[in-house]
């Protein structure tokens, strides 16, 4: 393969930065290193491992361009900038295989060192990621990102190689990849900058990215803001000016900062207003800090005083510009949910220009800044809450406070120690706890691919569904018609979401299972011409053994046992119940139509009917109107067919019916037990917390008797509603349902309907 050729200007400017760089390392960086690095180029170059990307780019030249970022403008040292140029001269095309990357890593560890050969091990992980073709505007590609780099300086390295990419592309011809490469900038770079408070790195990202996918809303923004940054500048010192002294003469400690907002700033507000570049009042910003003294232990007083010298200082700053009473923002009242607290006003400045003002203290400005992703949630930035934000506070705080990256040695990323990132063969991608297997993907996927699994393969090999994931891990599920949910499967995964999941497949197989053993039960019986009584079939299934009848139809159902067996013993309690060597026939239940006929009358002789499974020569059936089961007080009407509408007492349209047609009216109670299904409704409204329906519906798998049919949820504005369709056989039942739904943590409501 021919050797990589450098054009002139190429080496001009690649001596060029590497004296600037060198000379910026100072002793940082020894000569020996530049030799080696020197000699590993040389190697690579005729190896043919060097190529130019599908930009054209020269990977050495804009190693040093990343390398010159990272030093100047981030502060990364003698590792990360080796790592750089390491990473430029490898053979991307064959590290994805294990073996090739730690025998490239292990030589690189005796020539540079430890802590060099694990970013580039960092960096290598994530170009492997990237072949996976993953669909990154996601968060849990970004969360990926961060787990597989594991050092942060790996993070640091990728943000300035995307600034410097995204510098060099301005003019290329290919655009559909210039596209792309703009798009993650702006997803996947920009916030994590913004994160990291690298600000004019994510602010550069944004607006190149802005300048790239949408050209003309650039050019226009830019054309239309009519100063350079310095006029800018000079005009936010000349607001500032009058404004300190008064907050000097007024005895306030405070000190201010002042921006102007970028055009991709400028871009998102004329979006989100939908108004054109004329409509955006604040296009500068001033930020107030007030630095009030604590008053001692005393918090309440201290945010007592702190809410005073803001709205004090706001006082000053109205009294010297006219406000825009419709753009107070007032956060010191009421903060926002996620803790912040602040002042925005905007007040018309000199010039007649329209400036955003934000006052608050030092203590609110850290919460905003580094408070649990409130900063970054307050301009529209989604926080993964927890470690993530917390470690990226770390790495950010030690850069504004300059200190040594070697301090930063100690920031390893262990955050996902407990969760693992996979993805599917479309590139989306899925976060669980570590631990979880492929029978968990299939259920985080949907309920009938979980039911159905029988294997699945991660990156094309072909594993079991308990085989364990990890990161990066690319899954695909297998499945087949004939499987079916077990209970050991319990056992295999790990999720609360899958084994909830089983175990409603489970209890609904047991019903279906259950229906159609009695079925079977029943035309055998027939078969023989032995008529059943459910009282002797009860003590039938109590001398085999088992205490409830789902549990004895599910044993029929596994084959568990035997239904000649049943018949026998059927037939032996029957002759010891009526004292016969052998059975009598049944009579017909066509001869009665109920079990206890002297219940059917009632004082004054009128008729009761008397609602029974067992009730003949009745045509009567359930009101769709108001769901009657088993337990309810009810009463019968008589329709114009003949037949029999069994409705509840609290049925909506009782009282018409009885002011209408009183004479159809008949009376009617529940006779026997509840052993039928009975269809109800449930009106469930709540807090739309995380995990409420997963809550609910794990209450309902564990019931007795109790079948869950559909559940349909809304929510909105914070809360949710929603309706619960599930089967019962008596209001006992129903009340016990109730009771418990409402000890849901945030369930606040649930009626009958």
């Amino acid at each position: 393969m021919e050797r990589f050729r450098f054009t002139k200007e190429e080496w001009q400017e690649t001596r060029s930065l590497l004296t600037n760089i060198t000379a910026r390392m100072g002793d940082d960086l020894p000569k020996e290193d530049i030799k080696r690095l020197e000699r590993l180029a040389n190697e690579a170059m005729d190896e043919g491992q060097v190529q130019r990307d599908v930009f054209g780019l020269n990977p050495i030249l804009c190693a040093l361009q990343t390398a010159k970022i990272a030093v100047e403008e981030i502060g990364l040292r003698r590792d990360g900038l080796i790592a750089i140029m390491l990473y430029a001269t490898l053979a991307h095309d064959n590290m994805d295989a294990e073996e090739a990357m730690d025998r490239k890593l292990a030589h690189l560890r005796e020539e540079f060192g430890e802590a060099t050969a694990h970013i580039v091990r960092g960096l290598v992980r994530i170009h492997i990621l990237y072949q996976k073709s993953p669909v990154v505007e996601s968060e849990n590609f970004r969360n990926l990102l961060l787990s597989f780099a594991e050092d942060m300086r790996v993070i640091l390295i990728m943000i300035a190689d995307r600034v410097n990419l995204m510098r060099q592309i301005r003019d290329t011809k290919e655009v559909e990849a210039k596209r792309r490469v703009s798009e993650e900038a702006s997803y996947l770079y920009a916030p994590l900058a913004h994160k990291l408070g690298l600000y004019q790195l994510k602010s550069e990202l944004e607006d190149l990215s802005l300048k790239y996918l949408e050209h003309d809303a650039y050019y226009m923004i830019r054309e239309k803001l009519n100063a350079t940054k310095q006029s800018r500048d000079a005009y936010i010192e000349r607001f500032i000016g009058p404004v300190r002294k008064q907050l000097e003469k007024a005895g306030l400690q405070f000190h201010i900062k002042g921006r102007t907002k970028s055009i991709h700033s400028i871009w998102q507000k004329m979006k989100k207003q939908h108004c054109e570049f004329e409509g955006i009042y604040d296009l500068f910003a001033i930020r107030i800090i007030i630095e009030t003294e604590p008053t001692g232990n005393d918090e309440r007083a201290t945010h007592t005083r702190e809410v005073m010298e803001c709205w004090q200082a706001y006082s000053i700053v109205t009294d010297m510009y006219q406000p825009n009473p419709k753009r107070l923002r007032d956060w010191l009242s009421v903060p926002k949910s996620n803790g912040y607290e602040s002042l925005h006003i905007t007040v018309l400045g000199p010039e007649n220009k329209w400036v955003e003002v934000q006052i608050r203290t030092e203590r609110m400005d850290a919460i905003a800044e580094r408070g649990l992703a409130a900063h970054w949630r307050y301009k529209g930035i989604k926080g993964d809450g927890g470690g993530i934000d917390e470690w990226l506070n770390n790495i950010r705080t030690a850069l504004e406070a300059g200190d040594s990256l070697e301090v930063m040695d100690q920031f390893k990323l262990g955050l996902y120690e407990d969760e693992v990132f996979v993805f599917t063969p479309k590139g989306d991608l899925f976060k669980f706890p570590k631990g979880a297997t492929v029978l968990d993907f299939a259920y985080h996927i949907h309920t009938g691919v979980g039911n159905s699994c029988v294997g699945g393969r991660i990156n094309g090999r072909a594993v079991p569904i308990r085989e364990v994931l990890h990161s990066g891990d690319q899954v695909e599920i297998l499945t087949h018609n004939n499987q079916k949910p077990k209970r050991d499967w319990l056992n295999i995964v790990f999720t609360s979401r899958a084994k909830s999941k089983i175990r409603l497949a489970l209890k609904e197989l047991q019903v279906k299972d259950g229906f159609l053993a009695k079925e079977t039960l029943e035309r055998r019986f027939k078969n023989k011409k032995v008529d059943v009584d459910e009282g002797t079939m009860a003590h039938t299934i109590k001398k085999l053994g088992f205490k409830l009848a789902s549990d004895f139809y599910q044993a029929i159902a596994e084959e568990q046992i035997d239904v000649n067996t049943v018949i026998e013993k059927y037939q032996e309690v029957y002759n010891q119940e009526h004292n016969n060597n052998t059975p009598v026939p049944v009579r017909s239940a066509e001869e009665f139509n109920y079990e206890n006929p002297d219940a059917a009358i009632a004082k004054g002789n009128d008729d009761v009917l008397v609602i029974d499974k067992d009730l003949k020569g009745v045509d009567y059936s359930l009101a769709k109107c108001c769901h009657p089961i088993y337990g309810d007080p009810i009463f019968g009407f008589v329709t114009t067919g003949g037949g029999i509408k069994i409705h509840r007492t609290e049925c909506p349209n009782a009282p018409e019916l009885r002011k209408r047609f009183g004479y159809r009216v008949v009376k009617a109670r529940w006779s026997g037990k509840g052993a039928s299904q009975y269809s109800i409704t449930l009106r469930i409204i709540g807090n739309d917390d995380i995990g409420i329906v997963n809550n609910i519906t794990s209450i309902i798998s564990k019931e007795e008797k109790i079948m869950m049919r559909s559940i349909n949820i809304d929510s909105h504005d914070g809360l949710f509603s929603g309706n619960l369709v599930v089967m019962v056989d008596a209001t006992s039942k129903m009340e016990a349902l109730i009771k418990k739904l409402r000890t849901v943590k945030g369930v606040k409501q649930v009626t009958r309907i």
